[in-house]
């Protein structure tokens, strides 16, 4: 099938585009909607706007659009005029969806394929917790943390590859607070740095922390594509 794909820039949405080639789509161009503020209950907010240096390693085109407010449908009305779009300049079939297990996502992004006439593809729905971070670790994946708003994570997780060891520390911390272990409730949100659909690795040249003492986010000020090619 002949796909977009709903990008955010996370680990998420990018495995999910692996995971979607892996089973015999083509993906023929990403799709992001920047949203107005961290407080939108839809998208992805930190660092969204690094997603073109992703897709520019990627070699897919990008289509973007702004919302002008966090409300959730207005959200969805700019999702849906540039998946039009994308169906109208690329033939796409469907999106790919990288939710895991929020229900009210995907329902809005079921709602809105529906409407254009597209199928949704949710690949790594109902992926077990601690066995899908290792997946992602095992086939390669590298991504930081770059916000945290959950009992348990402090500033320190900001900027922090995630590797089997401190995915260890992740989950006694997961199980001692009660947070979702794949941040998919809003407990943190993550950057890819590098995973083999990258041709380049991105290289963060210049960063910063924003510490509230409940809740923080690591700022990419400067990043760029390395020369090393895969």
């Amino acid at each position: 099938m002949i796909l977009a794909a709903l990008f955010s820039g996370g680990k998420d949405s990018t495995f999910s585009i692996y995971k979607a080639l892996k089973l015999g789509h083509k993906i023929k161009c990403l799709v992001t909607v920047f949203p107005k503020s961290d407080e939108s209950h839809l998208l992805h907010y930190s660092n969204i706007e690094l997603s073109e240096l992703q897709s520019k390693s990627m070699g897919l085109p990008h289509l973007t659009i702004k919302a002008s407010s966090y409300d959730t449908e207005v959200e969805l009305e700019r999702l849906g005029e540039v998946l039009e779009l994308a169906k109208t300049k690329f033939g796409i079939e469907g999106i790919v969806h990288g939710g895991i297990m929020s229900k009210f996502q995907k329902e809005k992004f079921q709602n809105i394929a529906g409407e254009i006439g597209l199928e949704l593809i949710s690949p790594i729905w109902n992926k077990g917790q601690t066995d899908y971070l290792k997946e992602l670790i095992e086939e390669n994946f590298d991504f930081i943390i770059t916000s945290v708003s959950a009992d348990g994570l402090d500033d320190s997780w900001l900027g922090e590859v995630i590797d089997l060891d401190n995915l260890n520390i992740l989950e006694s911390l997961s199980s001692k607070h009660g947070f979702n272990i794949n941040f998919e409730g809003g407990e943190a949100e993550t950057f890819v740095i590098n995973c083999p659909l990258f041709k380049n690795p991105i290289s963060i040249k210049k960063s910063k922390k924003v510490w509230d003492g409940y809740r923080g986010r690591f700022e990419i000020l400067e990043a760029e594509l390395k020369n090393n090619v895969r």
